[in-house]
């Protein structure tokens, strides 16, 4: 008997119409061809912010989440072709506009170390034991 999925609840990691309503056109759509998509672009979006927030190991998603193996796929397959990262970018530029500064940074910061740590060694030879050589072990 097939499993029937319990009546979808709704978690406060969900996103509401307006933060969808900015993002959805970043979320690819399923390919065509192939089997259809059990689960749309926003239930898996919010399975996958559910998991990265809660902490929990992928299977332990609540049952009325899409099944964890699919939004496994669907967040390793979108970090590879850079969904992420343009959604990032998105996000982090509408915030900086709301709160009334330039959407993209016009200056830097680079910080670099101060004190050179290539050339100590001490710390290194103290904790490694010399071996000896095979020949002073060696019995006659």
């Amino acid at each position: 008997m097939p499993r029937r999925r319990a009546a979808r609840r709704g978690y406060w990691t969900d996103l509401t119409e307006t933060q969808w309503a900015v993002i959805a056109p970043l979320v690819p759509d399923a390919m065509p061809g192939g089997r259809p998509r059990k689960a749309s672009s926003r239930e898996l979006v919010n399975a996958i912010l559910y998991a990265l927030r809660a902490g929990c190991s992928w299977r332990l998603l609540p049952a009325d989440l899409p099944p964890w193996q699919t939004v496994y796929y669907y967040l390793q397959r979108w970090r590879r072709e850079g969904v992420w990262a343009r959604i990032h970018h998105l996000v982090l530029m509408n915030d900086r506009e709301r709160a009334g500064r330039e959407a993209s940074p016009t200056a830097a910061v680079i910080d670099s170390q101060s004190v050179r740590t290539a050339d100590q060694r001490g710390a290194c030879e103290a904790t490694t034991p010399r071996r000896r050589s095979p020949v002073a072990s060696a019995t006659s």
